[in-house]
């Protein structure tokens, strides 16, 4: 035997340079002229929408294809992405459908990437109908503790303000197709709460489809394709115990359900009685070993953290939020609300506060009584009255009239007296001297 015979490649695009070798190597290499050989296009290549937002093509095998040739399907979008090549006769595919969207097929006999496929047939599904000004907004979902959703949107610019919004959502935990029935405002915003009843806790394999119109048919349907793992807002923690140990402040809190340790990052916020601003403590890898027994619930649950440099004689209030990261979900920016407050520490006295509010109401009685008492004084001083020029002339003159006249009765009355007196007088002596 002499030396094995090296594999014989041939690209796709050199087929016509190489027909004289394939002419001498036929006999030996009988599916060598697979190789080169275009095959025909697939036949009936049909497009559906299944759910809401999953679009289905399906196609048969050419007509007139080699026997000896094992087909395998090139398929890719209109844009020339997402190309495959399998020997399944369907592909499907979860988009939105607020777009046009295409996909082409073609047949070849083999996986190869460099093998030429045959004419690509194109079938295309094009987006509901309607005036693209009716349709909705800033159609956004959140994922709450992941039981359940929250979207909201803005009302199309072309809409009236009477228009009755509807929400249909679908998964694949769910049987058939649900509609939303908490729907309600939020200022500008519409919203719609729903439970998700995912049955399994693989969220990374389920993604919600959404669909938001009118109960007429009057604006443009919106679709929307969330995936569970993309904006998820956890529930606040609970903290459950607080210590001054090891030179800080150690604080110990309980994950909300649904999420492990690893998925979640933390910020402890403590707000201390002696300092203005707030000390921020970002946790992403907690490695304390909790030592509290107190603790119930699960263990596995149980964050532990010691925040140094905090002040242990004062007053200390502590309160946790978390979001998720990206070593499990998409999306690491939402926070969730701030767990409820927790404090330790030296109370301040209350007695002073409680005697300053008692104080304060008695002084502004007593001011507002003070004034009382001397808000006539304060006007005749602030505004005096104005004289009567006919109380001057009348005191002038009719008082001193009065005056005169009981001045002149006074003196006619003495003059009377004293002239009757000295005739008595007279009288007396009269009759003594002639006796």
């Amino acid at each position: 035997m002499g030396p094995p015979r090296p594999p014989l490649i041939v690209p796709a695009q050199s087929c016509q340079l190489a027909v004289l070798l394939i002419f001498f190597m036929r006999q030996r290499e009988p599916n060598l002229d697979l190789l080169c050989e275009t095959q025909p296009p697939v036949t009936n290549l049909s497009v559906s929408v299944e759910n809401l937002c999953t679009i289905k093509w399906t196609w048969n095998p050419p007509e007139g294809a080699n026997p000896n040739c094992s087909l395998w399907y090139f398929s890719c979008f209109g844009n020339k992405e997402d190309k495959i090549i399998a020997p399944e006769t369907h592909r499907s595919k979860e988009v939105p459908l607020n777009e046009r969207i295409c996909l082409q097929v073609g047949s070849q006999c083999s996986s190869n990437e460099s093998e030429k496929p045959s004419i690509l047939v194109e079938k295309c599904i094009s987006p509901p109908e309607g005036d693209p000004e009716s349709a909705v907004t800033e159609l956004q979902c959140v994922c709450h503790n992941l039981n359940y959703m929250k979207c909201s949107w803005l009302p199309g610019k072309n809409t009236s303000p009477d228009t009755n919004y509807t929400l249909y959502y679908w998964h694949s935990s769910l049987g058939k197709i649900l509609q939303c029935e908490n729907i309600y405002r939020e200022g500008q915003h519409i919203s719609c709460s729903f439970d998700l009843k995912v049955k399994d806790s693989s969220f990374e394999q389920h993604s919600l489809q959404i669909v938001v119109r009118d109960d007429k048919g009057k604006i443009k349907p919106s679709f929307k394709i969330v995936p569970l793992t993309s904006r998820v807002k956890p529930d606040p923690p609970h903290v459950k115990y607080l210590s001054f140990q090891k030179g800080g402040l150690y604080v110990e809190w309980e994950n909300p359900q649904n999420f492990p340790s690893r998925c979640l990052s933390y910020q402890v916020e403590v707000n201390n009685s002696e300092t203005e601003k707030p000390f921020i403590f970002n946790v992403e890898d907690t490695k304390t070993k909790c030592q509290s027994s107190e603790f119930e619930g699960n263990p596995e649950n149980k964050i532990c953290f010691i925040a140094l440099g905090v002040l242990p004689d004062t007053l200390n209030t502590v309160r946790i939020r978390v979001k998720t990261n990206k070593l499990c979900y998409e999306d690491d920016k939402l926070w969730s609300n701030w767990s409820q407050s927790v404090s330790i520490g030296n109370k301040a006295n209350s007695t002073i506060y409680i005697t300053i509010l008692l104080i304060i109401p008695v002084i502004v009685a007593g001011a507002i009584i003070v004034l009382l008492l001397y808000l006539k004084r304060l006007k005749i001083i602030i505004f005096p009255p104005i004289p009567d020029p006919g109380k001057i002339f009348k005191e002038m003159f009719g008082d001193q009239n009065d005056d005169t006249l009981h001045w002149k009765k006074y003196d006619i009355y003495e003059k009377q007296t004293k002239e009757e007196t000295d005739s008595v007088v007279l009288i007396e002596n009269l009759k003594r001297a002639s006796q």
